[in-house]
């Protein structure tokens, strides 16, 4: 099982780029704002709720998808809220399960960046869609932990199929069997 984990700052192009992988892999994409919308229906982001029950399910997911031997995709963007040493939480999690993490940090420019910040495809979720904002938050980034990285991509030089393909080979990733979300037959579910 491979635990692919995709950062970098927004507009990067994480969640293209881990699309782009999941065409040649199979693995699924458990982008982040997959948990971080689900929690903000709930819980304003960054309350004490919302950061502990954020990693609960990252780590969770991962551990399970680890234990089942399925890999998967996963992005994530550094910022405050997020606890120090949840990169190396999620690497022990997966390998304690008998897995492997590796990860590739994306990169883009400041100014791409804010050209990407306002394209209409962030408004798929509750993406950061502000200049403004993002401004402020890059002047506030002072001590967000970022996590490692074994492989580095600037997408602003590489579009997103070439570094799919350059994951790929990096690290010698081979296509997973490919699955329907919802199958015809349903497996049973075991009991309690």
């Amino acid at each position: 099982m491979h635990l692919v984990f995709l950062h970098g700052p927004a507009a990067a192009g994480k969640l293209t780029v881990a699309r782009a992988l999941s065409q040649r892999l199979h693995y699924g994409v458990f982008h982040n704002h997959l948990v971080v919308d689900a929690l903000t229906a709930v819980f304003p982001f960054g309350t004490p709720p919302f950061v502990e029950l954020r990693e609960h399910f990252w780590l969770s997911t991962f551990r399970a998808a680890a234990l089942a031997d399925v890999s998967l995709l996963f992005t994530f963007a550094p910022e405050a809220t997020v606890q120090p040493g949840f990169a190396e939480r999620a690497r022990a999690c997966v390998a304690d399960a008998g897995g492997r993490t590796v990860f590739v940090e994306l990169t883009v420019g400041e100014a791409e960046q804010e050209r990407r910040i306002a394209l209409p495809s962030r408004s798929e979720f509750a993406k950061l869609t502000s200049v403004e904002t993002l401004r402020q938050l890059r002047a506030a980034r002072t001590d967000v932990e970022r996590p490692p990285a074994d492989l580095r991509i600037d997408t602003e030089t590489t579009g997103p199929e070439a570094a799919a393909d350059r994951v790929v080979e990096h690290f010698g990733l081979r296509p997973a069997a490919s699955w329907d979300r919802y199958p015809a037959v349903q497996p049973p579910v075991p009991p309690r």
